[in-house]
């Protein structure tokens, strides 16, 4: 199943006790307790969101595309959908989305990968997977470079192709358009916000977003 599922929210902004605007190319960890609400808001529409999740209290059962894929039996995330680790826990619940679809196939974008997709020379510009690490880097503890499984894009349509190959296509989000996720458990969240540069699917413009987290 491909299709949108939108449902709002019933939170207020006014009642969450942490807001945070992040501008395009930066990263943000932050460990959600169970019940716990987070929004991410894409501003200006048609912004790539790359997100990982971790078990806080056992960080190397950390989210899985596989997992999460099959058991929903659907390759995007939508409202209702379970994130899910290696071990198949539930990590994250989607309780509300207002965009509808979410890319789990992508992956995030790398110095390496730059290359690869655009030109030799793209090799320096800012990436997602150098932002995970600075952010890693910063919170200390056992996560590596080994740790950074395939990640969520919120926001971002990476339609499959008859052939099976992945298409970075126009986004389907639009300004103010957000998700939302109750953790399960306690659960380490990792963002990018993606600097992408050579993508048209955000205008080749990398806009902010904003986090919102309420109480349980």
């Amino acid at each position: 199943m491909t299709a949108f599922h939108c449902v709002e929210s019933p939170r207020r902004p006014a009642d969450a006790f942490y807001t945070k605007t992040l501008p395009a190319g930066e990263g943000w960890m932050y460990d959600l307790e169970p019940g716990q609400v987070l929004r991410i808001v894409d501003l200006e529409g048609n912004q790539a969101v790359d997100t990982l999740f971790f078990d806080a209290d056992n960080p190397e059962d950390h989210y899985s595309a596989v997992q999460t894929i099959a058991s929903q039996g659907q390759i995007y995330l939508t409202a209702g959908s379970v994130l899910r680790t290696e071990s198949g826990a539930e990590l994250a619940r989607i309780v509300a989305d207002t965009c509808g679809r979410h890319d789990t196939l992508g992956g995030a974008c790398s110095a390496q990968s730059n290359t690869v997709r655009y030109a030799h020379e793209k090799l320096h510009m800012h990436n997602c997977r150098d932002t995970f690490m600075l952010q890693l880097a910063r919170r200390g503890g056992t996560l590596t470079k080994r740790d950074l499984a395939p990640n969520v894009n919120f926001f971002m349509n990476v339609p499959v192709t008859a052939d099976g190959s992945l298409e970075f296509a126009d986004g389907v989000s639009a300004p103010g358009r957000y998700v939302e996720l109750q953790a399960q458990r306690r659960t380490t969240v990792l963002i990018s916000n993606c600097p992408q540069l050579n993508n048209p699917c955000n205008a080749y413009n990398p806009t902010p977003i904003r986090l919102i987290v309420w109480d349980k």
